[in-house]
């Protein structure tokens, strides 16, 4: 059964997401944030949605192929382009809401944007990523729109999220080590597992869990994963 609206045009169940979103400085999100100068501009939604399961998040899974960050679990999302309006403005959210409608189908009509995180900063690909938050108000059809950017696109409870049992912390090939969740089958990681972290423990939604809990990526993630941080890099993958 739906959650009754409560304030806003949110469900009960939001407002802790959207009273943290509004009091979180940038150090509290990520120990990686934006240089005073250059990056490149992007945005992602981290659209929440809720169904006869209860609450939940839209993520997608990015095509293998791609050059940055392929075949990872990601946010809807991309760089700014230049219609989408002042990047400290209104671009980010203009940006969000065009990429996830561009990879997945969503329509952004049925979305209620209800805050917008500090932007934070992902070195490898030298990306300024500003968080969008929405709540799916009105959900709409939603699959994989060009299957040369994105692989797939699926719902992740939030119950699922909070979960113990599927809360782990993962080892980057750089030496990095940071959250991942273990969900629909996937390994979530990175960028997008680092903001539901914090998300999750800024609005009070997080329980505790195993932090000495580590997981391995897939020998074809591990792979890509290497891929990329050599290329990025200049220096050929290593064997």
């Amino acid at each position: 059964m739906t959650a009754p609206v409560e304030r806003d045009g949110l469900p009960g169940w939001l407002l802790p997401v959207r009273d943290a979103a509004e009091r979180v400085e940038p150090h509290q999100l990520s120990r990686f944030l934006p240089p005073p100068d250059g990056g490149r501009r992007s945005a992602v939604l981290v659209l929440f949605g809720e169904d006869a399961h209860g609450p939940d998040l839209l993520l997608i899974e990015r095509a293998r192929s791609l050059r940055s960050h392929a075949g990872q679990p990601s946010f809807p999302g991309g760089a700014l382009d230049p219609e989408d309006g002042d990047p400290r403005g209104d671009g980010p959210v203009n940006a969000a809401l065009r990429e996830a409608r561009e990879e997945t189908g969503v329509d952004p009509d049925g979305i209620q944007v209800f805050g917008v995180l500090p932007d934070l900063y992902i070195p490898v690909s030298d990306f300024v990523v500003t968080p969008v938050l929405g709540w799916w108000r009105e959900p709409s059809p939603v699959a994989a729109v060009d299957p040369a950017e994105v692989a797939s696109v699926f719902r992740v409870p939030v119950a699922d999220l909070t979960d113990p049992a599927n809360r782990a912390r993962l080892r980057h090939p750089s030496g990095y080590t940071g959250p991942a969740f273990l969900v629909a089958g996937r390994v979530v990681w990175g960028f997008t597992a680092g903001v539901i972290d914090r998300v999750l423990h800024h609005s009070g939604l997080e329980r505790p869990w195993d932090t000495s809990r580590v997981v391995r990526l897939s020998e074809e993630a591990f792979g890509l994963a290497v891929g990329e941080h050599e290329r990025l890099r200049g220096g050929p993958p290593r064997g």
